[in-house]
């Protein structure tokens, strides 16, 4: 079946054509995904993310090359998946520097028991799931509300809301308070 049948059967409501899409092209476009991304995980879910944006964004489409126009769409959004990441990676470094020049007022007890502190946070950050660190960092780090977070990942406001119940249970579960004090 072409492109345009498929297309045009999208269109008109038929949800098996959108799955015959999703089978046609998902290898090539994990492959443009896994490219710019160089992580399975990442490239995996960018993937599905970006037949979500094709999805969304088909009534737009203008007959114009659809392999090169779907092919954009991945490596703009695996760009964008990367942009952020390294930002994310930047912004817990500042924070944690940040609280490092902060806890350089107190005395030397002080500063190392801080300065431990700061090493099992950024520790146990990294150690928190991938789609978990993402929605505690975006919610608590950048001060995102769930709309906005939502938005930014093409998902309903209620998935965001279980995400962060899921990561706030896996800390409780995974972690000690005793461990930060």
């Amino acid at each position: 079946m072409s492109d345009q049948v498929l297309i045009q059967k999208i269109l008109d409501g038929n949800d098996h054509a959108f799955r015959l899409l999703v089978e046609k092209y998902r290898n090539e476009l994990f492959k443009v995904t896994f490219a710019v991304l160089r992580d399975r995980n990442a490239a995996e879910d960018a993937a599905q993310e970006v037949f979500l944006k094709i999805y969304h964004s088909l009534p737009q489409y203008e007959d114009q090359g659809f392999k090169t126009w779907m092919k954009r769409i991945a490596v703009n959004h695996a760009i964008d998946m990367k942009r952020k990441k390294e930002r994310q990676r930047e912004d817990i470094i500042d924070v944690i520097d940040f609280d490092r020049r902060e806890s350089s007022h107190g005395n030397i007890e002080t500063k190392f028991l801080r300065k431990e502190t700061v090493e099992l946070v950024r520790q146990r950050i990294h150690q928190l799931p991938e789609g978990y660190r993402h929605v505690i960092y975006d919610f608590y780090i950048n001060e995102k509300t769930y709309q906005q977070m939502a938005d930014e990942q093409n998902v309903q406001v209620k998935t965001i809301e279980t995400k962060l119940y899921r990561a706030r249970q896996w800390m409780k579960k995974h972690w000690k308070e005793d461990d930060f004090s």
